[in-house]
């Protein structure tokens, strides 16, 4: 089935927003479906496998069947990762991205050949005269620019549908800075009017034809559908991020909100800017279509160029001895294992200064602006500050499932079926879960999946283990389930659960505390924490009289 795509911007996949997320995904629908028939008997079957296996937040319950298609027929099929017709089976690409090692190069391949129009991807009469792979135009326009900030690649990088408009498209985002420079004051209306202004003009003939109605809505009125289509945008610009990230070829400032190359790697981005053709192919041939998608082979990157390998190698680790007799892909598994050990180390090293406290500032200014909302990727940042805190407030060994790119940055959060952080206290341990949503939303879209990674963990270490759930605020549905599963006994979650929420305030008090005390506070302060919940969960009859109770214990937490 092919998608007809109504789009005036550029068209990239959005589900999942998390490129990584798709992994354990395709490895589960090819383990339990390979060879069968995608259709709605499949699709539900599939949702309840990824609810079991815990991949998969939130209800998907009002309709398994569409859910499972938006998992699977968007970007995994869009990027050749699955075929799904006659019957469901994983390309060479797919088959590569679920073992192999390196999965930021077989994304970088998938998203260079992702291209509108395709067999899989017909405009229609109303939508752009697309002629363009997006992902191969956005790298090279934030290779022009050096640094493309979040703004601009919304704006006026999703307006790229069409490559031979690039330089058009580079002259409007220098208009725009110039424009921007001359009005110094209030940028978020300067952004506003401007970003308005080009919304009207992108959809004037939306506008004079009077088809203002959204989907969503009756409201026909010009400011309700501009305002749809700027959000809709927001979420476009934000999945191209997404999935120009997982290549690791580019970092992503915070707080500047913006996008630029690695510079250790511009020479590979060069050389695919320069080496990839830029026209789309096979427009109407879906079988050769398909197989060139799914050719874990194509395009050439600059790592399949032996001597720019070994010259890359050479620069990037100059006391390293490349012995003559390897084949082109042990020398890439070589240079892989060196980038793992050197992310390591640098992780090592962050750890180190995080346990002697040299961090403290940072992690506290950190957080200011996760409250605040200034940073680009507040839940990753969330994720990744709260593991530098939780290294820091006492003993134990503290990882992050968080994934970190080459130089130990946070690149994009925890894959789904496991906790966010997982500490080991020797003794016992403790899964440390984060969220920023609030609302019935934080209890429908953690509730459940909190519970079960605290009951794999548990099977896992064989050990008595505990759970901290932090978010800004804690909803009173969180509350309510979090003390009943204080006392209830249940065999699929391995007995009872001492789940612990706590506001980020709160927590970060705790941490605070640790910084201040006198002494480096040991693990038993942190069981001893975990035990009060428990008895306090025993000794009060209602989940407001624990929580408060339990909130204290956190306000004194190293109090002896």
């Amino acid at each position: 089935i092919m998608a007809r795509i109504d789009s005036k911007v550029i068209f990239v996949t959005t589900s999942p927003r998390t490129p990584a997320k798709m992994i354990p995904e395709i490895g589960l629908l090819n383990t339990h479906f390979s060879g069968q028939q995608w259709n709605a008997e499949t699709q539900r079957a599939f949702m309840q496998l990824l609810k079991e296996e815990n991949f998969f937040n939130g209800e998907g319950a009002n309709d398994p069947a569409f859910s499972a298609r938006d998992r699977i027929n968007r970007a995994p099929k869009a990027l050749g990762f699955v075929i799904l017709s006659p019957t469901i089976q994983l390309t060479l690409a797919g088959e590569e991205l679920v073992n192999s090692r390196r999965k930021e190069e077989i994304f970088l391949r998938q998203l260079l050949k992702f291209q509108v129009p395709s067999p899989y991807h017909k405009p229609s009469e109303n939508s752009a005269d697309f002629w363009v792979k997006p992902y191969l135009e956005l790298f090279r326009l934030v290779r022009h620019f050096g640094s493309l900030k979040f703004d601009e690649l919304m704006i006026f990088g999703l307006q790229l549908v069409d490559f031979r408009e690039f330089e058009t498209i580079i002259e409007k985002i220098n208009q725009f800075r110039i424009a921007k420079a001359q009005n110094e004051g209030n940028y978020k209306r300067f952004r506003g009017e401007y970003l308005d202004r080009e919304l009207r003009e992108i959809y004037s003939s939306d506008i004079t034809s009077g088809n203002t109605r959204t989907r969503q809505t009756n409201d026909g009125s010009i400011a309700k559908f501009l305002k749809t289509k700027s959000s809709n945008m927001r979420d476009y610009a934000d999945a191209c991020v997404r999935y120009l990230r997982a290549t690791a070829l580019v970092n992503i400032s915070q707080l500047g909100k913006s996008i630029s190359i690695v510079p250790e790697k511009i020479q590979e981005v060069d050389y695919f800017l320069q080496n990839t053709d830029r026209e789309p192919c096979f427009i109407d041939n879906e079988g050769q279509y398909v197989s060139y998608l799914g050719n874990p082979q194509i395009p050439t990157l600059f790592t399949d160029n032996r001597e720019l390998l070994e010259q890359r190698i050479r620069t990037e680790f100059p006391l390293m001895q490349i012995p003559a007799n390897t084949t082109l892909l042990e020398l890439k598994d070589i240079f892989a294992d060196e980038l793992e050990r050197r992310k390591e180390q640098l992780i090592t090293e962050q750890v180190t200064a995080i346990k002697d406290y040299r961090q403290f500032e940072d992690i506290s200014s950190t957080f200011d602006q996760i409250i605040a909302k200034t940073l680009y990727d507040t839940p990753l940042m969330l994720e990744w500050n709260t593991w530098r805190a939780m290294t820091m407030l006492d003993g134990g060994n503290i990882k992050a499932n968080l994934k970190f790119d080459d130089f130990g940055n946070p690149m994009s959060t925890a894959q789904g079926n496991m906790a966010d952080i997982v500490c080991d206290y020797e003794d016992f341990g403790l899964t440390v879960e984060v969220t920023m949503q609030s609302g019935q939303k934080q209890y429908e879209t953690e509730g459940e999946p909190v519970t079960r990674h605290l009951a794999k963990f548990k099977r896992e270490t064989e050990k008595p283990a505990y759970c901290l759930f932090i978010a800004p605020n804690i909803n009173d549905s969180c509350k309510a389930h979090f003390y009943a599963l204080h006392k209830m006994n249940i065999q699929f979650y391995g007995g009872t659960s001492t789940i612990v929420p706590l506001p980020l305030s709160v927590f970060r008090k705790m941490v605070e505390d640790s910084y201040n005390a006198n002494y480096v506070p040991e693990p038993r302060h942190v069981q001893r924490f975990f035990e009060r919940s428990n008895e306090l969960a025993n000794s009060t009859d209602n989940e407001v009289d624990w929580y408060n109770g339990i909130t204290q214990e956190a306000l004194n937490w190293l109090t002896e």
